[in-house]
């Protein structure tokens, strides 16, 4: 299979112009190109531009795919939205990279994954919809997604043989603090966890130390109304003017910012711990909950084959409640003495042999076989089907 390359970029605060889209198309003359955004994939070549200049000039939104199993995700938001002492702790240099442009901070994460076949079917068309929200989430002051970026890289290295022999091994680090929320996930970030391909058991140690998510963030009609209320006239009639001056793309970018820097405000500081726990910590409680996972799970594969042979029992003894139709039927395969119609005897017979063990015994069931053979001692190929079943 050739080589494959997806490249999603996608203008969020505001459109592009048409000087850009013509800058744009110079570097690409089959992408498909709008205001919102750029589109293409390679199967051969490559992009013939940087994706971070893009990032830094014209977008808000990047999403990549390679179907050697590589990806990346890149956010941009306003350098308002953070203090560099809030989100560097975040930065790991694995997975989480985070720049500042002259007007924004630029989220950067990127995995190569184990699964070569990873991106194979998969034409990358469907990441950007469920990844870009995470942007609206982080300009809310929402830090999970950066707590997962970070977890992605410590998390990569859990079980590296390479990393357990390096000198350097980062399990003394400590983990950033961790946000509330871990263990009730929104969509995107479950996608962002699928998209790095976290993995589990790493996230369940994470979970451990994470508070709930104060409700004060469930965007109930309550809330707006609170947040409403802190309007000036003057300040909506601000909004309500560009609206009637064609300007309505301004007026919701305002109106969204306002509102998450709102939101923002309000939300919780991260969990303080006393005794922040370690990577190696972490990689511990992974592994602890490594061995509860494989323990529920063999538990759920017991009760599922327990209930299937339940099932199987069940059949098997309304079968033998009424023995003679299913001989009848073995009687019509064996006369029409085809491969295909003795293989169905020989599957039939086998499946009797199970319900005269169970009700009765396999000696009632050998006794019935024979008398059943005496017409069809002739019929080789019948013969050699039941003794492959370990029938004869």
């Amino acid at each position: 299979m050739s080589e494959y390359q997806y490249y999603e970029f996608r203008a969020i605060d505001r459109p592009l112009s048409q000087v850009e889209m013509a800058k744009l198309r110079a570097v690409s003359t089959r992408a498909e190109i709008s205001p919102s955004g750029f589109v293409n994939h390679y199967e051969w070549g490559d992009l013939k531009a940087d994706p971070s200049d893009w990032m830094r000039r014209y977008f808000d939104a990047f999403v990549y795919t390679a179907n050697w199993a590589s990806c990346r995700l890149a956010l941009r938001v306003p350098l308002t939205t953070f203090g560099l002492a809030e989100i560097k702790p975040f930065e790991d240099g694995e997975c989480l990279g985070i720049k500042a442009s002259d007007t924004h901070w630029i989220i950067d994460w990127q995995q190569d994954g184990e699964d070569d076949e990873r991106f194979e079917m998969d034409d990358g068309r469907g990441w950007m919809s469920r990844l870009a929200p995470l942007r609206d989430e982080l300009l809310r002051g929402d830090l999970r997604a950066l707590y997962l970026g970070w977890l992605a890289g410590v998390a990569g290295a859990a079980f590296d043989e390479d990393a357990a022999d390096d000198d350097d091994d980062d399990g003394d680090a400590l983990e950033p603090a961790v946000p509330p929320g871990l263990s009730a996930l929104t969509a995107p970030q479950q996608a962002l966890v699928e998209f790095l391909q976290i993995d589990a058991d790493m996230l369940a140690a994470a979970v451990a130390g994470s508070s709930p998510l104060s409700p004060v963030f469930d965007g109930d009609a309550g809330q707006l109304d609170a947040w409403l209320g802190e309007w000036s006239p003057g300040e909506m009639a601000a909004i309500l003017k560009l609206i009637a001056q064609g300007q309505g793309f301004d007026a919701e970018r305002q109106v969204k910012a306002r509102h998450a820097a709102w939101l923002k405000a309000r939300r919780p500081p991260s969990d303080s711990q006393a005794q922040p726990r370690s990577v190696g910590a972490l990689r511990e409680l992974a592994q602890q909950a490594q061995g509860v996972r494989l323990a529920h799970e063999a538990h759920e594969r017991a009760l599922q084959k327990a209930e299937k042979r339940r099932q199987h029992e069940a059949h098997l003894r309304r079968l033998m409640d009424d023995v003679a139709p299913h001989w009848a039927a073995i009687e019509v395969h064996a006369q029409r003495a085809t491969g295909a119609s003795y293989e169905k005897a020989a599957s039939a017979l086998a499946e009797l042999a199970q319900g005269y063990a169970l009700t009765a015994s396999r000696e009632a069931f050998d006794r019935a076989l024979r008398q059943w053979l005496v017409p069809h001692a002739k019929r080789g190929a019948l013969l050699r089907r039941l003794t492959e079943a370990g029938l004869l």
